[in-house]
């Protein structure tokens, strides 16, 4: 069977994104900054590759999607193309070291899984992104497409749903963790703007301050950490908040009503009540409501910070009714 390219417009439209080797490297450097933190449980390099069955997938799949894209090898054991194939995408697996995750089902064994993800020929390559199941490519393709095609994987994970990758036990490398470091010099004057506006309360003034430093060094840590706090901070500034509560009970389906009591929760330090809002919002609605629901949610898992337990529940439950 010849290889044939899937798109992959149905998650995000990548000619609207950086250039593949440009989120590559910010995934690596977010990744970096994220083991610098403390954050993150690394996994040893044999969990990498994993071989999963209908009884593990929402474990191993759905709920490791929330973390770093997981690649799907459909296969089967009488398939020739899929012997070429699959050791290609093992070895992959390793060289992208913890930026996806590769799991193997023997389409044999699971034809439920077969059957979800219609699968009408192996080898199939599929990905399950933050819960979001998209085709990848058909057949066995040639490495340099695959390596595109995994380039493209990793940087929707990072730009759309802010996956980072996983961190792998005695796999780091220390030249990735000083390219991660924040740019000293230029940058210090604007941060140091950005504080104070947010001190005085100029809350749009702190925005523009730490999009001023993104648009220079779009993987800052700091600015994107402040940014996500100032945007919060300006919307609930202009909310009365016993009003907006009392919108959001009166009509539950106003998804505008939900996303404003959900800053409100934040901002009141109720963190696992405002993810718990959106996630629902996401699960009962469609279209563009949904969109704005998993958009506000993402900004607010910014506020908290990736490393926060909360926020790992939080990708769980949202890659659960994305599914």
């Amino acid at each position: 069977m010849q290889p044939r390219n899937m798109s992959m417009s149905g998650v995000v439209d990548l000619a609207a994104v950086k250039a593949a080797n440009e989120a590559k490297a910010k995934a690596e450097q977010a990744r970096a900054e994220t083991a610098r933190q403390g954050g993150g449980a690394a996994v040893p390099p044999s969990a990498l590759v994993i071989d999963v069955d209908e009884a593990g997938f929402e474990r191993d799949v759905l709920q490791r999607s929330a973390e770093a894209p997981v690649v799907i090898d459909f296969w089967a054991e009488w398939c020739e193309p899929c012997k070429q194939l699959s050791p290609v995408l093992e070895r992959l697996a390793h060289e992208y070291n913890g930026r996806f995750v590769l799991a193997k089902i023997d389409v044999d064994a699971n034809q439920t899984l077969m059957q979800q993800f219609g699968i009408q020929g192996i080898p199939a390559v599929f990905a399950v992104v933050a819960g979001q199941a998209l085709p990848l490519f058909q057949g066995a393709a040639p490495e340099a497409q695959i390596r595109q095609t995994l380039d493209q994987l990793i940087q929707v994970g990072e730009e759309r749903f802010g996956l980072t990758g996983i961190a792998v036990d005695g796999e780091a490398a220390p030249q990735q963790a000083e390219a991660a470091a924040p740019p000293p010099g230029p940058y210090d004057a604007l941060l140091e703007a950005a504080v104070q506006a947010l001190d005085a309360g100029d809350f749009p003034g702190a925005v523009q301050a730490y999009r001023n430093v993104l648009s220079e060094d779009p993987g800052n840590t700091e600015a994107k950490l402040g940014l996500a706090q100032a945007e919060l901070l300006r919307r609930v500034g202009g909310l009365d908040p016993q009003r907006a509560r009392q919108d959001a009970a009166d009509k539950p389906a106003d998804v505008e009503a939900q996303l404003a009591v959900a800053d409100l929760d934040l901002a009141g330090g109720h963190v696992e009540d405002a993810f718990a809002r959106l996630v629902d919002a996401v699960r009962r609605t469609a279209g563009d409501d949904r969109e704005k629901a998993r958009l506000r949610l993402l900004d607010l898992f910014e506020v908290v910070g990736s490393d926060d337990p909360r926020v790992a529940s939080a990708r769980a439950a949202l890659a659960r009714v994305l599914f």
